[in-house]
Parts: structure tokens; C-alpha cells; sequence
């Protein structure tokens, strides 16, 4: 059999699963979650030899720190996947639910029922968590779900989704509910993104090189998970020790996560009084401060920021900081560089706090908080599949709300359009 036959059978059998999930009870998929948690946690050891591998060749092939630090299922990374699970079993299951009611004018009732999307393809690289949070979500919101993960995570992958293929076989799900591409061969992508027969919405999550080619060869719709160049902004008069806090925490939970934050905007008012001890706590950290000229000015260990810094996502201990003159500056800022991910003011100012959720219109957009927020489990989705910063059809972290869609539905009594 051909690459291409064996991708499309692949796809035609996640296509035919869908159509039993969309009818699917709930109970069914809780149980399937359920399973899926134990199942993980009964084969972990095995799961780590495979993750090690890939982790090892990727040292092997001179892969940066950061992206190999991506692949790991460490502790903290394990407890999140497995909580994502029985969190996910404990939401409301969206599938069936009406709103929108109204009555026309003739007493046809209306009204809009969410329905499942159908099979959902996901194109990702580095994290093998995203296997079994991409899938938890998709099948609780009644969909297929194709993975299609990178070479550098094959062993992780194939490994994880094995243990949610066996928890669909017994519980009752289709086992082609869940389709992993067990191939590295980068032509399987291709096949994939032509599969529109087949596949009803690809998201794919990774580098810009990734995002552009699914973009522009894809004949089914796109949610892009786009880069993260998160800003925070300290305003004029922010608290010193909050801006120290909630700016140190935004770097340096995760780095090599597309919530940190890449970028620090300083309004001038600022720039003596706040941003040097806030610079100060993240160089004791380790971390490189690009910086423009008042930046360099006020902090000594500062390395002269290019036009490149602004828009970069670094991943890695590097922080771009820019003195700007005002509020408008740092959004003007913000919407030129800017992914339209996430962006947090730190001010003491009401006013100016809701001006800048008014006007920046990323997709998280908060104030005096960590930029970590952007995120379905901290967000109460349970899990996410991704981070949309495309504004159709969805848009910020993407749980299961984002993986249906609304029929409309009609009730009468006879009623004739005439």
C-alpha cells in the first residue's frame, strides 16, 4: 500500500468513527476519559522509556535545550495530562445542548443545537501531551480526532495514543476514534491537509514554517495556533512588588511555552521607580534583557535590543523591554509586534484598565495577572487543544465549546412559509 492510500485509509476510518461519537451518550465518553487516565497511569514506566528516547535522540541531533525541554513528560507535565482527563470527564458535555430559542412571529420555535464538528486533524510538534489533551477534548465533544505528531515525539506518541486506542476498545468507543499517522515521512502531512473528504478542520500547533505551510496548502478550514509574542505592560504608578511578582513568574514558570512573556513594555513614568527592581529580579535569574536606549539607560546589564527582538519568541531566558511614552505607545506597540495571543497591563488605574481590554484585542487580554493564564486548565476548559489566535471559528484557548458547532432546529406545528 502507498503512503497516500495508507494516510487516506487512516482518515476514512477516523471519518466513519465520527459518525458513531456524534451519537454517542456522555457517560460513554466520561468512561472512555476515565479509563484513558488509568490506563496512562498503569503503563507510565514504559510510556517514560519511550519519551526518554525521543528525548535522547533529539540531545543526539544537537536539538536547543529549549525545544528537547519541550518533548519531556516530566512530573509536573504527567499529574497536568492525567488531571486534564478527569477534568475534561467532569464538564458539562456541550453535544445536544440548545440555545438561542426564539419564537417567530408565525409560533415556529428556533432555536440552535450544538453538534459535533466531525473528525478533527491536528498537525503538532515537540509536546506529546498535546496526543492525549488533543484527544480527551475531541472525542468528549463527540468528534475523530487524527494526530499527526513530530518525528522528534514518535516513540512518545505512539506509545500514548496505544493506551487511548485500548481504553476506546474497552469501553465501547470506535477504536478509529483516535488515529495517530504512525509514520515520520513529512509526506504524510501533505496527503493529510488534501484529505478533505475525510477531515472537517486541521489545527496545527508549532513553528511559523509549520503554520505557513498548512496554511497555504490546506484544502480544509485552519484554527492556526500561532506563535506567542505575549507583552506585559507596566502603566504608570503599578505596584512595584505585584510588577516584580507577576512579570518574573510570566518568564520564568516556562519558559519554552507559547504563554510566557516575550516582550516588556515600560510606560516612562515608570522607568525609574518600577522597572529596574523588576529587571533586577529577572537578571538574578538568569535572564538576558534585550532593551532600547532608556532601558539601558536605567539598568546596567542590558543588551542593546534590534527591530527583530520585538516580534520575537524567544522560549528561552531572553526578555525585549521598551520604555514607551505612554498607554497608546505600548498598544501601538503591541498591535504591530504583537501574535495576538496574550497581552496584561499592570496598573493601579481603573480606567486605564479597562481601556486596554477595550482596545487590545488579542485573545487573552488580562489585567495585573500572569500572562500563564492563557490556558484551558487554568481557565476551567480542563484542557486545551490549542491556543487560537485565527478568529474564526475560535478564538484563545480551545476546549470543547471550540470543538462544536450549532444546527439550527425548528419546531412547529404545521406551520407553512406560504
Amino acid at each position: 500500500m502507498s503512503l497516500e492510500a495508507e494516510i487516506l485509509a487512516l482518515a476514512a476510518g477516523a471519518h466513519e468513527a465520527a459518525n458513531v461519537m456524534a451519537e454517542l451518550n456522555t457517560r460513554v465518553k466520561n468512561d472512555w476519559l476515565i479509563r484513558c487516565a488509568e490506563r496512562l497511569e498503569d503503563a507510565r514506566e514504559s510510556i517514560r522509556d519511550a519519551n526518554t528516547r525521543d528525548m535522547d535522540a533529539a540531545r543526539k541531533k544537537g536539538v536547543a535545550d529549549p525545544l528537547v525541554n519541550r518533548l519531556g513528560l516530566s512530573d509536573g507535565k504527567w499529574h497536568d495530562m492525567i488531571q486534564g482527563l478527569r477534568d475534561v470527564a467532569a464538564l458539562a458535555d456541550p453535544v445536544g445542548r440548545i440555545s438561542d430559542h426564539t419564537v417567530r412571529p408565525n409560533g415556529l420555535r428556533v432555536g440552535r443545537m450544538s453538534i459535533p464538528l466531525g473528525v478533527v486533524g491536528i498537525i503538532y510538534e515537540s509536546r506529546p501531551n498535546v496526543t492525549v489533551d488533543a484527544a480527551a477534548l475531541c472525542l468528549k465533544a463527540g468528534n475523530a480526532v487524527v494526530l499527526r505528531g513530530g518525528s522528534e515525539a514518535i516513540h512518545s506518541n505512539l506509545a500514548l495514543a496505544e493506551e487511548l486506542r485500548a481504553a476506546c476498545r474497552e469501553v465501547g468507543l470506535p477504536e478509529n476514534a483516535v488515529v495517530i499517522i504512525p509514520t515520520t515521512d513529512r509526506a504524510a502531512i501533505d496527503v493529510l491537509l488534501r484529505a478533505d473528504r475525510y477531515l472537517d478542520l486541521m489545527i496545527p500547533r508549532g513553528g511559523p514554517g509549520l503554520i505557513r505551510k498548512v496554511m497555504e496548502n490546506s484544502t480544509i478550514p485552519v484554527i492556526c495556533h500561532d506563535a506567542g509574542v505575549c507583552h506585559i505592560f507596566i502603566d504608570a504608578g503599578a505596584d512595584v512588588e505585584m510588577a516584580i511578582g507577576v512579570v518574573r513568574e510570566s518568564k520564568i514558570r516556562q519558559m519554552a511555552v507559547c504563554n510566557a512573556v516575550e516582550t516588556l513594555l515600560c510606560h516612562r513614568d515608570a522607568a525609574h521607580t518600577v522597572l529596574p527592581s523588576v529587571l533586577k529580579a529577572l537578571h538574578e535569574e538568569g535572564v538576558e534583557i534585550r532593551g532600547d536606549q532608556v532601558t539601558r539607560e536605567v539598568f546596567s546589564d542590558v543588551i542593546p535590543a534590534t527591530d527583530d527582538d520585538w516580534a520575537a519568541e524567544y522560549l528561552a531566558p531572553i526578555l525585549a523591554v521598551r520604555v514607551v511614552d505612554d498607554m497608546d505607545a505600548a498598544i501601538a506597540h503591541v498591535r504591530q509586534h504583537g501574535s495576538q495571543h496574550t497581552d496584561v497591563i499592570l496598573t493601579n488605574d481603573h480606567a486605564n484598565s479597562q481601556q486596554w481590554l477595550r482596545r487590545v484585542n488579542s485573545s487573552t487580554v488580562g489585567v495585573n495577572c500572569s500572562t500563564g493564564f492563557s490556558d484551558g486548565f487554568q481557565l476551567g476548559l480542563g484542557a486545551e487543544i490549542g491556543i487560537s489566535t485565527s478568529r474564526l471559528h475560535c478564538y484563545g484557548p480551545m476546549g470543547l465549546e471550540g470543538l462544536t458547532t450549532k444546527k439550527f432546529v425548528l419546531d412547529g406545528e404545521g406551520q407553512l412559509r406560504g
